[in-house]
């Protein structure tokens, strides 16, 4: 029987980058299986209470909240249940110059409004019901540059999936049927050498990302370096992903960067990116340090319910 994907019982994985943005990477303690698979039921259960409560009370904040499980989370918390097809450990990728590193990270939120006051909100109540069982492992705030540029000044996005044809390339088919509505999410922290990028031309720019910076119009690729960014991050057309890129900045101690989200109905189209751009050397790659690199699972709401109701850890 054919199983119908159906969007709206989807988590947020789409493309609304959202005003303000949290991100948090949380490790498993490890120390009490039982109670973290008791803990993770509740959570489940009591994270849609919180975003429906907060909808209610901020209805203008236009919350969306996307929570995510690694290969080995999934592994420890549902020992008993199946696993999406395409759900590994990533392990890093190497090009000829570049690698792009694998980091530890078990479960993920990404949280994102129009109000900082709301996502503060939602991240605190969230803690209450994860910290026994859970160690934050790094928490980046980002936020929407001038016009929605990337924070290195250029139009982010342009050519993902509109929002009304995105569901093929973000969540899953009828391929893994008991994981239908679930989205394969990568998550990759950068950190930009800033002044490197300024003291470039814009025309000099404009060819190590493959567009005009101002106007947004994509040259011509005899224009372009080989190794311009849209170049070396396009696998064509039928691989698309639902890119999230977000900036975030220190300005003070001089830390900025991009948290790239990538959402996908199959990971190896993520992959396949990933390693093109590190094989063509993206131009990108020449001025950032890459800090981070994890691959989660992002359960349907149908899913998440079915963990509240402890249904992937049945009892013997």
């Amino acid at each position: 029987m054919s199983v119908v994907t159906t969007p709206d019982k989807s988590q947020d994985v789409w493309k609304d980058v959202g005003e303000n943005v949290d991100f948090v990477s949380l490790e498993l303690k490890r120390d009490d299986q039982d109670k973290a698979q008791a803990g993770i039921q509740e959570f489940a259960d009591r994270s849609q209470a919180i975003i429906c409560s907060m909808r209610i009370r901020e209805p203008e904040a236009d919350l969306r909240v996307a929570i995510g499980f690694s290969n080995k989370a999934w592994n420890y918390l549902f020992p008993k249940a199946n696993k999406p097809k395409e759900l590994e450990d990533f392990t890093g990728v190497t090009g000829p110059e570049y690698s792009m590193p694998a980091t530890d990270g078990d479960i993920f939120l990404h949280i994102r409004a129009k109000n900082q006051a709301v996502v503060y909100e939602v991240v605190t109540q969230y803690r209450k019901f994860l910290k026994d069982f859970t160690n934050v492992l790094d928490e980046v705030k980002g936020f929407r540059y001038l016009e929605g540029r990337a924070i290195i000044g250029f139009i982010d996005g342009t050519e993902d999936p509109q929002v009304e044809d995105a569901a093929p390339y973000a969540i899953i088919g009828d391929e893994d049927p008991e994981f239908v509505n679930g989205s394969y999410l990568f998550t990759q922290k950068w950190i930009h050498d800033m002044d490197f990028w300024n003291k470039m031309t814009v025309e000099h720019q404009d060819k190590a990302v493959g567009r005009e910076k101002f106007s947004d119009l994509e040259l011509e690729d005899e224009d372009k370096y080989t190794n311009a960014h849209n170049l070396a991050s396009n696998t064509g057309d039928e691989n698309k992903i639902v890119r999230m890129n977000v900036p975030f900045s220190d300005p003070a101690s001089d830390k900025t960067g991009t948290y790239f989200m990538g959402y996908a109905r199959h990971w190896s189209v993520t992959k396949e990116m990933l390693q093109q751009m590190v094989d063509m050397s993206d131009f990108l790659l020449t001025f950032s340090t890459l800090k981070t690199g994890t691959l989660y699972f992002v359960p349907s709401r149908p899913m998440l319910d079915a963990i509240a109701a402890g249904e992937l850890n049945p009892e013997d």
